[in-house]
């Protein structure tokens, strides 16, 4: 049996996705419209639809403009995952890449591929985690 090495050029080019995703947070939680086509959908946890008050919009918005990525908090580079501050509470969001016809099934083969691959944005509060 050989194993060979992954290529450089098979790995997924962290700036390509990160920039990606940033496109589709702010399409999805700030209605600004990506460069080319993105696809995906936005989930938020019921307890995050149930604070009230308007507390689900400043988190949706809150999740949009994050842009505070260090190794720390981003260790791929991927801009995949923060936390944000509102009224006191901590908000995660999440984003996962799903190749697009697969029912959300299976990770994305090609995940710097927008035609092929599906986000999903999940927000929730931190205690739901």
């Amino acid at each position: 049996m050989t194993i060979t090495a992954q290529t450089q050029t098979d790995c997924p080019d962290p700036s390509v996705i990160a920039a990606q995703n940033d496109a589709f947070r702010k399409l999805a939680c700030l209605g600004v419209p990506p460069e080319q086509p993105i696809q995906g959908r936005m989930h938020v946890t019921r307890s995050l639809m149930e604070a009230g008050d308007g507390f689900m919009a400043e988190a949706v918005k809150a999740t949009g403009m994050f842009d505070t990525f260090e190794p720390e908090n981003d260790p791929e580079g991927w801009h995949d995952f923060g936390a944000v501050e509102v009224r006191g509470e901590t908000v995660f969001w999440k984003l996962d890449l799903y190749e697009a016809d697969s029912d959300f099934r299976y990770g994305a083969e090609t995940p710097g591929n927008p035609a092929t691959t599906m986000r999903v944005l999940t927000i929730m509060l931190a205690r739901d985690w």
